[in-house]
């Protein structure tokens, strides 16, 4: 039996919430960071307790969602192992050069990076896993190639902050999508291998007394949040993921740079005539994915409606039962989220 209207609408409503949720904390990002920063601690050392504090969220997580055995098989598996350690490099990267960025004025340059991701990722769809992309999918990636060009001339050099964000978690969810392993095991058994890294950094930070984790309760505070700020936000995407169309997901994923880019503007950043003509290209490419995106989700349900009516129509002796491998992967392909960083900064 169906869930009842009021019920669906209330899970619904969760998973709205959820999904705004997720991707606002993402988007508050540079603030956050630029707490740690101000506390003393450079993007290394904050790099070092998101790596000790997230293994704890992220086991947590694990736990609560009973996945112990699968990180087991991970963990006997070394081609999973293998992928996962190349995974950890990527995100690790990225992350590193996020938190850099907005401690050093570059909070506009991190957001035009994840305005490009989506992007990227479709791109990488299509070279690598032969995924067709669409006249609006071409024309998005046609309009952010505009922007990145025009940025590159407002800035007088190469946007390597933001390409370089883009580009190395699009290599990370190509990688990823290679793992057979839920977005809470590998996470966790990425967090696994920097810990150790991590931990011997942050010790002989504080042997050196260099550290700051130990300058006062703020600081501490601060410091420790790298953790449930890690991995606070995916448990959130993976909940409302699962129940939200992947229309809005599509949308929801440009909430984060956006409310990042508002911030880089308000601290000040440097955002002349050109460097606005450039996100202007950039949102408008992302308004057309975003557009295909709900375009191709609304005729996929139309054509699954046609075929039912067409079922209920035709006379029982001659339909013959649907396949139900074939209604599952139907099913999959409508709750499939879109693409978007699960390990974002």
């Amino acid at each position: 039996m169906s869930p009842a209207p009021a019920a669906q609408d209330a899970d619904g409503r969760a998973a709205l919430i959820a999904g705004i949720s997720c991707y606002a904390i993402w988007g508050l990002g540079p603030l956050v960071f630029q707490q740690m920063g101000k506390a003393g601690a450079d993007a290394w050392e904050i790099m070092g307790h998101r790596a000790v504090w997230s293994v704890l969220w992220a086991g947590l997580l694990v736990l609560l969602a009973r996945q112990g055995p699968q990180v087991w098989r991970v963990l006997r598996s070394p081609k999973t192992l293998g992928l996962l350690a190349l995974s950890t490099v990527l995100i690790a990267a990225n992350w590193t050069l996020f938190v850099w960025s907005v401690n050093n004025g570059r909070t506009l340059e991190t957001s035009l990076g994840y305005y490009l991701n989506p992007l990227i990722n479709m791109a990488a769809g299509a070279a690598l896993f032969r995924e067709r992309i669409d006249r609006f999918g071409v024309a998005a990636i046609a309009l952010a190639a505009v922007g990145v060009g025009v940025q590159a001339w407002a800035l007088g050099h190469v946007p390597w902050i933001s390409l370089v964000l883009a580009f190395s978690f699009g290599a990370y969810g190509v990688i990823r999508k290679s793992v057979q392993a839920d977005a809470q095991t590998g996470l966790f058994v990425e967090c696994l291998f920097i810990t150790l890294p991590g931990v011997a950094y942050l010790w002989f930070l504080q042997q050196s007394g260099a550290g700051h984790f130990l300058d006062g309760p703020t600081s501490a505070f601060w410091l420790f949040m790298a953790g449930p700020f890690t991995v606070g936000p995916l448990m959130l995407f993976s909940w409302a993921a699962r129940r939200m169309p992947l229309s809005t997901m599509g949308f929801l994923q440009f909430l984060a740079p956006t409310i990042s880019f508002v911030i880089g503007v308000a601290q000040g950043e440097a955002f002349g005539l050109l460097r606005g003509v450039s996100f202007g290209f950039i949102w408008l490419g992302a308004s057309v994915f975003a557009y295909g995106a709900w375009r191709r989700l609304k005729i996929a349900r139309q054509e699954r409606l046609a075929a039912d009516q067409v079922t209920e129509c035709a006379p029982e002796s001659v339909v013959a039962p649907m396949d139900p491998v074939g209604q599952d992967a139907l099913d999959d392909a409508e709750d499939q989220p879109a693409p978007v960083r699960a390990g974002n900064a």
